[in-house]
């Protein structure tokens, strides 16, 4: 068994910004959603190392949303350099992101951000020894 997708709830109407930080900060690839799925709004995103996709975040319009304060993706980079571009990449887009929760989880270090939803992301990069 492997994880498809990971699906986030969205407002009605917020494509654009998720486009700004999934597409733009994140660095995911958006991909077109099935046409049968396609008019209920939202948008899907996928990172993509040669021709496998490694990651897949579905932004999902729920009526009366919420923002998930928990709840949240857990996207892995291959070093701490890498992480901690993709974090200043976040921060210049004017996203929310905390360094608070580094070394906290042992074997990683990581950052949370927020969407512009204000739902929870989580990276992280294997420590090496």
């Amino acid at each position: 068994m492997q994880l498809h997708h990971v699906q986030v709830s969205m407002p009605k109407g917020g494509e654009d910004r998720a486009r700004l930080f999934y597409g733009q900060a994140l660095g995911l690839t958006e991909v077109e959603k099935p046409p049968s799925l396609a008019g209920r709004g939202g948008c899907w995103f996928r990172a993509i190392e040669g021709s496998s996709v490694t990651a897949e975040i579905h932004l999902g319009v729920e009526s009366g949303f919420s923002p998930a304060q928990k709840a949240h993706p857990g996207l892995v980079v291959a070093s701490t350099a890498e992480l901690e571009d993709l974090a200043d990449r976040i921060e210049s887009a004017g996203m929310e992101l905390s360094w608070a929760e580094r070394h906290t989880f042992e074997g990683y270090e990581r950052f949370h951000c927020r969407d512009p939803f204000g739902n929870r992301v989580e990276v992280l990069t294997p420590l090496t020894a």
